[in-house]
């Protein structure tokens, strides 16, 4: 069996330790120590899981790099398979620099903790890594990884989203969502926009004043979208959903503040005000626009190959 390439991204370690405040007089309350400890159990948690996924590494018939995301900034080539070890976060910065040839791993490195988020319910939220998208944690992380060396398993192809402006094809794929919005959130947004197919419109020109415009991919969906009045979508689907936020006297386009875009369509925004951000997927990545700008957005992109955890896919 020839030896497969893999490159490990990391998540970096970006949480100081407590002792570090020992002997400073204003971390002295034991409920403020009570929460420096959690984020350092967090830290440590996240160390363990990388000594412990590369351990496994070791013993296996691979090649392996080991990267911190905040220092990949060209294409991912010439691997068989890349493995984050982070959260959904690390899997999304992942996914900027891929195309459809590669497929991806996630490892949740620091799941949440039930009997912990009970037990500090009441002194602060200690969810730890959602990790949607990540099949592995280091309790199956081996199994997963025989499975795939051994080709016992498949990724699935998971849609993501691809922006234009004004014609151009932007380079980066949203795997997630996109925002469109002025810089400050304070002032409200003016924008307009329809789905098309064929270049023939597939529902009226609406006018909106708001605070931004979000669509998001499948993916996406039981992130940011559903918090702010969205529905989960199965993580297969193609299609993409987008809401209006919070907007401004409505009247008679309320029926079109929220709805869907089917992969034979695409959504065509036209933005109004003096400038504006598109924010692909969080922060991550940040494009200015301007008036009069035109953004297109679709499900034509080059699908992401994911294994994903096995209760999103039966």
């Amino acid at each position: 069996m020839a030896r497969r390439r893999l490159l490990l991204l990391l998540k970096p370690f970006d949480v100081l330790p407590t002792h570090q405040f020992d002997n400073i007089s204003n971390f002295r309350n034991p409920k403020l120590l009570q929460v420096l400890k959690y984020l350092d159990s967090r830290c440590l948690v996240h160390k363990e899981a990388i000594n412990f996924c590369q351990n496994i590494l070791r013993k296996k018939l691979v090649d392996w790099e080991a990267v911190y995301r905040f220092n990949l900034c060209r294409p991912i080539r010439d691997v068989d398979l890349v493995v984050t070890i982070g959260g959904d976060g690390t899997l999304l910065q992942a996914s900027h620099f891929m195309d459809d040839s590669i497929p991806v791993l996630g490892v949740n490195s620091d799941p949440t903790q039930a009997k912990e988020v009970e037990e500090y319910n009441e002194e602060f939220d200690a969810t730890r890594s959602t990790g949607y998208l990540c099949a592995a944690t280091v309790k199956n992380f081996e199994q997963i990884i025989d499975d795939i060396l051994e080709n016992r398993a498949r990724p699935s192809e998971v849609s993501r989203m691809s922006i234009t402006l004004n014609s151009k094809h932007m380079p980066t794929y949203a795997l997630n969502d996109v925002l469109i919005a002025h810089p400050c959130p304070a002032t409200v947004s003016r924008f307009s926009f329809r789905t098309k197919k064929e270049d023939q419109s597939c529902s009226s020109l609406v006018h909106c004043r708001s605070s931004g415009l979000r669509v998001s991919t499948a993916a996406g969906s039981t992130a940011a979208m559903l918090s702010t009045g969205g529905f989960a979508m199965p993580v297969l689907s193609k299609d993409l959903q987008y809401i209006v936020r919070e907007p401004i006297a409505p009247g008679l386009y309320n029926s079109l503040m929220h709805g869907t875009v089917k992969p034979e369509e695409l959504m065509e925004i036209a933005w109004y005000c003096k400038e504006g951000l598109i924010y692909i997927d969080g922060s991550h990545l940040v494009h200015s626009v301007q008036h009069g700008d035109i953004i297109e957005l679709s499900s034509k992109a080059p699908k992401l190959k994911v294994f994903l955890p096995s209760h999103l896919i039966s």
